[in-house]
């Protein structure tokens, strides 16, 4: 049996393994998974969204009912949100033991062993006591956020019924595990804004703008910017092979991806897998890059137990703490 401790131990090595360039697969398909009519459709979905899951661990969801002008409403208060000026950011830290508040350059991944580019900033909602911009300082930020988040939560609950059936769980399972009104929440979105290159540098190699990693969570959804890309995945668990392939960001889609908690919960039938930003080249797009995440995170006080009981039980607090903890800087 291997415990807690051993896990996160065992992804670090796997994560310090995963800092070189590997090689480009650009003929891999990243599946495009229709949601519409959902219920009508619910077993055809679930089919095509567990092989996806079973197969590659990433793929893009349209139709999914969450309308194009919220997401772009999210991104105009992001950009917003990242325009202001520091000192007024800097009200807001990041506290990690909640997961919330802005942080800038602070994580640092095991496999590059050096700050992310970029700065974020994240609401995971019983912790946002204080955290919160003023209207004076950002008119109707809370509020719009806050409506995002809450249509993230319904549609990863959606997708995550699918995979509850499949794995024999009550349909309501992870729903239960995620409840918005619980102080245990701790169900994250982030808001991220990757920096451009200076003029300077554009000449150059990038540094990575987020180095190789794994989600921590359950279900990650991603929204990205057309013209904005970089994202990389490498399907299943496949290190050895280190053969890379670029997602590219449409307007219409939502990437998808298992993170670790879902792979417990699976015994390691569903993967989660590596994924990075790399740097843009010279003649590519050297401007910033944003994006938005929902980490779907099981509450604070649910037990995430392992069916087959190859995995030792462990709360997901603890389970997320240990990765963060070895993912922030000092």
């Amino acid at each position: 049996m291997t415990t807690p401790t051993d896990t996160s131990l065992v992804e670090l090595q796997k994560e310090r393994r995963m800092g070189g360039e590997g090689t480009i697969n650009t003929a891999r398909e990243i599946r495009r998974i229709d949601l519409s009519d959902f219920e009508a459709r619910r077993a055809e979905i679930t089919e095509q969204l567990w092989a996806a899951a079973v197969d590659v661990g990433f793929f893009q969801i349209v139709n999914h009912g969450i309308d194009i002008a919220e997401v772009d409403r999210a991104f105009a208060m992001s950009a917003q949100f990242f325009a202001l000026p520091e000192q007024v950011k800097q009200q807001y830290p990041l506290v990690k033991e909640h997961n919330a508040g802005w942080e800038f350059k602070s994580q640092v991944r095991p496999s590059i062993g050096v700050a992310d580019q970029k700065e974020s900033f994240q609401i995971t909602r019983p912790f946002m006591d204080e955290l919160w911009p003023s209207d004076a300082e950002l008119e109707g930020f809370r509020a719009t956020i806050l409506g995002f988040e809450h249509r993230c939560w319904e549609l990863a609950m959606q997708v995550l019924s699918c995979f509850a059936d499949k794995l024999g769980f009550d349909r309501d399972f992870f729903t239960a595990a995620h409840n918005p009104e619980s102080p245990n929440y701790q169900s994250t979105l982030r808001l991220l804004h990757y920096f451009a290159i200076p003029e300077e540098a554009r000449n150059e190699a990038a540094p990575w703008r987020a180095g190789a990693h794994t989600d921590f969570d359950v279900l990650t959804l991603l929204f990205q910017r057309e013209g904005q890309g970089g994202l990389q995945v490498l399907p299943g668990r496949e290190i050895e092979s280190e053969e890379w392939s670029p997602v590219v960001p449409t307007s219409d889609s939502i990437t998808c991806n298992i993170g670790d908690m879902l792979m417990r919960w699976s015994d390691d039938v569903l993967p989660s897998n590596f994924h990075r930003v790399r740097g843009p080249k010279p003649g590519e797009n050297q401007d910033a890059r944003y994006s938005i995440a929902y980490f779907a995170q099981a509450d604070r006080d649910v037990v995430m137990q392992s069916p087959s009981g190859a995995w030792e039980s462990i709360t997901a607090r603890e389970f997320l703490l240990e990765r963060i903890r070895a993912n922030y800087a000092a």
